[in-house]
């Protein structure tokens, strides 16, 4: 389990819509992703602080398989930590921006944010690129959050993945402010990743490039050292475009025992016809 046990808070039902789906084999459609995402102010081919996509691919290859303390910058800043009530508290998990037409929407692990005994984890707060204890980008609190039936039921670990809705700050929306990476779904099982979170143990995020692998028909697998506890929902983003500096999301930290019991090796469900279905739940 890479969650840590700093959401000890109160623990509240909240009943969403019900909806399951039954899922085709994935990797068996073609290649979707959901609506392109809104850029963030400031971004685009004349701000990529000289990223093309010839250095990017170098640069993935070079560090292949290696864990590093992320950058501040924009891709990294779509990532948060996730805390009980404010930042002032310890942070027990990860999530990140999705683009949709709401502009509101983040997504990390069910796990992270519902119990299938007791519902909603209550006043959980959203801290895009925290960092040392600062809060660059403001503080977002969790208004509603949306898991497959499979998972409130059982705890499903095929479909440990949730989206949730987060509050406006000063009449904007956290896409506004960030801009956000789009939803991948049914793009297979060997991908090259890139994965960014943050340990319950640092007060900085770390990141890793590699391919991911098929743990099972239903659950992706990656090798990628020291993602501890803290580190589920970490955002699985491939097609980084410089231009606008925001990739796709296909896989979050959780699945399989919870995203992993060694630190070294990380696991999330697949994203296919069921995750897809979840997203359209949550934006619908």
């Amino acid at each position: 389990m890479r969650g840590t046990g700093a959401a000890a808070g109160v623990l509240v039902l909240l009943l969403a819509a019900a909806g399951c789906t039954t899922a085709a084999r994935p990797g068996g459609g073609a290649p979707t992703v959901t609506s392109a995402p809104a850029t963030a102010s400031g971004s685009g081919p004349g701000n990529d602080h000289g990223w093309n996509r010839q250095r990017l691919k170098g640069a993935t290859g070079k560090h292949t398989g290696v864990t590093r303390t992320a950058k501040a910058n924009v891709p990294n800043g779509l990532v948060g930590a996730v805390f009980t009530r404010n930042a002032d508290g310890d942070h027990f998990c990860t999530a990140s921006v999705v683009d949709s037409a709401g502009l509101n929407l983040i997504v990390t692990a069910a796990h992270c944010v519902w119990d299938p005994k007791l519902g909603m984890r209550s006043d959980l707060v959203f801290v895009p690129g925290y960092r040392q204890g600062d809060t660059p980008s403001g503080v977002w609190p969790l208004l509603s959050v949306t898991v497959d039936d499979a998972w409130k039921s059982d705890a499903d670990p095929d479909m440990d993945v949730a989206f949730a809705v987060v509050q406006a700050q000063n009449g904007q929306q956290v896409q506004q402010v960030l801009g956000a990476n789009r939803l991948g779904v049914n793009r297979g099982y060997q991908v090259t990743v890139r994965i960014t979170g943050y340990p319950g143990s640092s007060d900085v995020p770390i990141t890793c490039s590699n391919t991911t692998t098929e743990q099972s028909p239903t659950q992706l697998r990656i090798d990628c050292p020291d993602y501890t506890g803290g580190t589920s929902g970490s955002p699985w983003v491939t097609d980084f475009d410089p231009a606008t500096r925001t990739g796709t999301v296909v896989g979050v930290i959780g699945g399989y025992q919870e995203g992993g019991d060694n630190p070294d090796t990380s696991y999330s469900s697949y994203f296919g016809d069921r995750v897809q279905a979840l997203y359209d739940r949550a934006t619908g």
